[in-house]
Formats: structure tokens, C-alpha cells, sequence
């Protein structure tokens, strides 16, 4: 499943969720033998599978590095320092104490990876206030928000970016604001509907791309492409109804109604982007 597509020149490259191999979430199939199929410009989003601590996570880098690292798609983020390193999302990393963390992601941790051929940019998933100040503790190297939900925690909530992105900026810390179509999972979790946010034929997607626009981060990742079952995919739709379900679409507008907003605003992304380095 595709749940994050980041564009940071061009809305190209995919960030597939990824579990050890073997492993899926309890809706999902292993995605190890996918990652071939879908490496055009890939990053990972690595999921918090059982057992999942600071050291499993070394394990995992070690192995998609020396797996995948030589593909001519695996994405690589050039840092200010103008080094080209891989990117990695690391989700629900508050799952993990600091402490832990800093083991793998600090110079003088006890496994650290820090100048060594599997060292890269690790994007943690800030969900509470105080996760900020856990997140530089770690040792990583920025926050993400993920949700598409706007409100629905203090990452999510647009209002609260702008001082998110103030206080990396003031950490060397990159901030990836999330955006998303709109949100509703109330067929999976009937009891969830205060967090459904409809998608008005685009506006709030639109909202959430210009508030993210707003505070002139690096990068942007959309929740998602492709996961229906929470009503955030972007990816072409057509009418289809079952005896269970009716599969939302993007009436009025065409099947690549989302697909055209989001080209949109890459492109705008991309002629603001050079105003601010000017």
C-alpha cells in the first residue's frame, strides 16, 4: 500500500509502507516482492511491526540498503550539506523512547550508523506537542505529520505548522508537512466519524496544499495514493458500487480530478520553492 507520495521537485516519488519480510499489517500482504515492481523513485515508510525497536530498525536499514540501495530509483535526498542520502520514514517512532533512538541515530550511539555507508535521513512522525522535543533527543533528522485529518492531532493540525517548522528550523531539523485529499475511515472504524473531513470537490485539499505551501518547507508528502479503506487516495476513479460498499469518486469532476490538482501544485510548489532560495 502506498500511503505516502512526497514531491519535492515533481509528486514522483512513492513511499511505500514497508514491513520486514514476512511481515504485513492485519489487512495487508508482505509488500517485499512488490518493492521491484514499484521502484520508479521509492522511499520507505517503515511500519511499527511487532518487536520493532531501535535495533531492528539498524537490521532493516542495513537490509534495504544492501538490497536496494544500487537501484538507479531508490530516492535519495541531497542535504544542505549537499550529501545525497537515502530517506526514511519511520511511523509511530514515538513508539520508542528517545533513549532508544539515539543509540541508532546519534554519532556516539552504541550502534550508530552515522557515517557509515547505511547513514541517512530518518524522518520521525510527530503526533503530540511534546514528540518535537523527543525527535531531536533521537537524533533525527526531521518530523513528518502524516494524517490527513486536519485537527486530529497537533502535527495534523495546519494551524500549529508554522510553529513546527520554526522550531526545526531552529534545530537543523527538516519539517514534511502532510497533506491529504480528505479523510473518512468510518467503514473500518464506525465510531471515528469526527475525524471524517469531507473533500468539497477539492477545496480542502487544496486548503491543506497552501497552508503547507505556506511555511516553505523542503518537501511535502500527500496521505496517500492508493488507501481507499481511509478515503485518502489521489489515484484515478470511476463510479463502482458492490452489495457492500459504494466506492467514493470524484463526481463532478473527471477520474484524475486529484491526480490534475496535485501536478498543479508541484509545479507551483517548485516556482515558489526558487522565489525563496533567491
Amino acid at each position: 500500500m502506498i500511503r505516502l507520495v512526497c514531491f519535492c521537485v515533481s509528486p514522483g516519488v512513492l513511499v511505500l509502507s514497508w514491513y520486514p519480510p514476512g511481515l504485513a499489517d492485519d489487512n495487508g500482504e508482505p509488500a517485499e516482492d512488490l518493492v521491484p515492481a514499484v521502484l520508479d523513485a521509492v522511499a520507505f515508510h517503515i511500519q511499527p511491526y511487532r518487536g520493532r525497536n531501535d535495533q531492528s530498525v539498524h537490521d532493516n536499514i542495513k537490509y534495504i540498503i544492501d538490497r536496494y540501495g544500487d537501484h538507479g530509483a531508490f530516492y535519495k535526498f541531497t542535504s544542505s550539506t549537499g550529501k545525497s542520502l537515502p530517506l526514511f520514514y519511520i511511523y509511530d517512532s514515538y513508539l520508542t523512547p528517545p533513549e532508544s533512538w539515539s543509540e541508532f541515530l546519534t554519532p556516539t550511539g552504541s550502534h550508530s550508523v552515522r557515517g557509515s555507508a547505511y547513514d541517512s535521513i530518518f524522518i520521525a512522525l510527530i503526533v503530540e506537542e511534546r514528540h518535537k522535543h523527543d525527535i531531536l533527543a533521537g537524533g533525527f533528522d526531521g518530523m513528518y505529520t502524516y494524517f490527513a485529518s486536519n485537527g486530529f492531532s497537533f502535527g495534523s493540525s495546519h494551524q500549529n505548522w508554522k510553529a513546527i517548522k520554526a522550531f526545526c528550523d531552529g534545530n537543523n531539523l527538516l519539517f514534511i508537512p502532510s497533506v491529504g485529499p480528505g479523510y473518512i475511515d468510518t467503514s473500518i472504524r464506525p465510531w471515528n466519524n469526527h475525524n471524517t473531513r469531507n473533500r468539497v470537490n477539492g477545496r480542502y485539499y487544496e486548503t491543506a496544499l497552501q497552508a503547507a505551501l505556506n511555511v516553505r518547507p523542503e518537501m511535502v508528502t500527500i496521505t496517500s495514493f492508493n488507501e481507499w479503506h481511509e478515503g485518502t487516495q489521489i489515484e484515478r476513479a470511476v463510479p463502482k458500487k458492490t452489495v457492500t460498499r459504494v466506492y467514493l469518486d470524484y463526481q463532478p469532476h473527471g477520474p484524475d480530478h486529484y491526480l490534475e490538482l496535485t501536478r498543479r501544485w508541484a509545479e507551483e510548489f517548485n516556482k515558489e520553492k526558487e522565489q525563496w532560495l533567491m
